[in-house]
């Protein structure tokens, strides 16, 4: 079989896969699939770029996307303005100084003698600490402690939410810039660390820093860029169609309004794919791939192997924040205590192995089908499970231990597929050419 006919073949699969999650089980869930496989897709888009495209071992996808949630809630949700007056100016003098202390300590290393130059730094830095927290600590307070069951931070601009998808990139793309210029020069798998700890330094702050976005406590009611089930209800026009396809209102309002995140969702990988598909094509592309295939030699011929490195390291996390900013819009609400690496790290990662490390579309393959099994693995393996125990008897301890193991079955499938490809086909299903 043919690369190109194999590729038909399986997105002709996945095609089937949703289309038959509509006709056994409802289309609400075939949407849901889809719509989170398009998400999936974007992010194995950006962590292939990364790790197909330049050999970049990045395990703090996770970070990245979190940003990206993290820039709908600064984006789009209305100011608080109590807030603002009760700490606001506190907080961003405070951060200011914060940056003019950094900025400070950097000029002090490269202008003072070596003999001093580790003290004055040492000195600068210990008493902007200081000054920075006499600052911050009453602004937080403040801030915090208006409202707090249901504001208790600063809130966003008010802006349009689909603003925030590439600002969800930029936060991503600045936060890469500042973990690649201290840890690209590293070895492969100390770069796996760094990011791995970013990531968790993130997550830590989007918990923790409740002025920032609720942390635990959560922001919900995040605006939409598409109409309210309930506006659709109500909207008599609405209502006539739907019930000339012999659908209710309610039926109908859920199934459109999945219908254009997918609509939105699929657009955004359209114009992705293409622009990642002519940097690989592109002189740019090859000489990623020969940097990824010899540093060595890619150096002797005279290549900046850690800027190029920096480079494909920005554009992949930056595409994956703008997953997550997409993602956080479509769950209507920022959670950081969902944000787990199994999910957001792991399971990337298996997509891109799985799919094709290096071919954009395998990565895009893989996120739909990963993200397919990952839902439905549970249901499935619940089915298997009761098939099997059908004839054993009620109260038997090997009935219970088998039941009860169903929620197990979705780690346990993820290893197999994973072991099986790896096996079978160690490129993936669709191998770089």
């Amino acid at each position: 079989m043919s690369h190109s006919v194999r590729t038909w073949v399986l997105f002709a699969v996945i095609a089937v896969l949703i289309l038959g999650t509509g006709v056994v089980q409802s289309w609400n869930s075939a949407l849901l699939i889809l719509n989170m496989g398009l998400v999936s897709a974007v992010m194995a888009l950006g962590v292939n770029l990364q790790w197909g495209l330049a050999g970049l071992f990045n395990v703090g996808v996770m970070g990245f996307v979190a940003l990206g949630g993290l820039a709908v809630v600064l984006i789009s949700m209305p100011p608080v303005g109590e807030a603002w007056r009760a700490g606001g100016v506190g907080l961003l003098a405070a951060l200011a100084f914060g940056a003019a202390t950094i900025a400070a300590a950097i000029l002090a290393w490269r202008r003072v003698r070596r003999g001093l130059r580790g003290w004055v730094v040492a000195a600068i830095v210990l008493v902007g600490f200081f000054v920075y927290r006499a600052v911050l600590d009453p602004s937080v307070e403040a801030i915090e402690a208006v409202d707090p069951a249901a504001t208790g931070y600063l809130g966003g601009l008010g802006l349009p939410v689909l603003i925030a998808w590439p600002v969800g990139g930029l936060l991503a793309a600045g936060a890469a810039w500042v973990i690649g210029k201290t840890a690209l020069g590293l070895r492969s798998d100390y770069l796996a660390i760094a990011t791995l700890g970013i990531a968790e330094i993130v997550i830590a702050i989007l918990k923790n820093e409740d002025w920032l976005a609720r942390g635990v406590k959560n922001v919900i009611g995040l605006p939409r860029p598409v109409p309210y089930e309930i506006d659709l209800q109500n909207d008599p026009a609405f209502v006539e169609r739907a019930q000339g396809f012999g659908l209710d209102a309610t039926t109908a309002s859920t199934l459109y309004v999945k219908l254009e995140y997918a609509l939105l969702f699929a657009a955004v990988l359209i114009v992705l794919l293409v622009l990642a598909q002519l940097a690989l094509k592109s002189p740019w592309g090859r000489m990623m791939r020969a940097i990824r295939d010899n540093e060595v030699s890619a150096r002797a011929m005279g290549k900046d192997v850690t800027a190029r490195h920096l480079q494909v390291f920005i554009l992949g996390s930056a595409i994956c924040g703008m997953a997550g900013a997409m993602m956080t819009t479509l769950d209507g609400q920022l959670t950081p205590g969902t944000y787990q690496p199994l999910r957001y790290t792991f399971l990337i990662w298996v997509m891109v192995i799985v799919g094709g490390s290096g071919n954009n579309l395998g990565a895009v393959l893989g996120g739909f089908l990963i993200w397919f099994l990952w839902v439905q693995v549970e249901p499935i393996g619940q089915a298997v499970m009761a098939l099997i125990t059908v004839g054993m008897a009620d109260g038997s301890a090997l009935k219970a231990h088998l039941l009860d193991s169903v929620q197990h079955m979705r780690l346990l499938s993820m290893g197999v597929i994973l072991l099986l490809v790896l096996r079978f086909s160690p490129r993936g299903l669709l191998p770089e050419r």
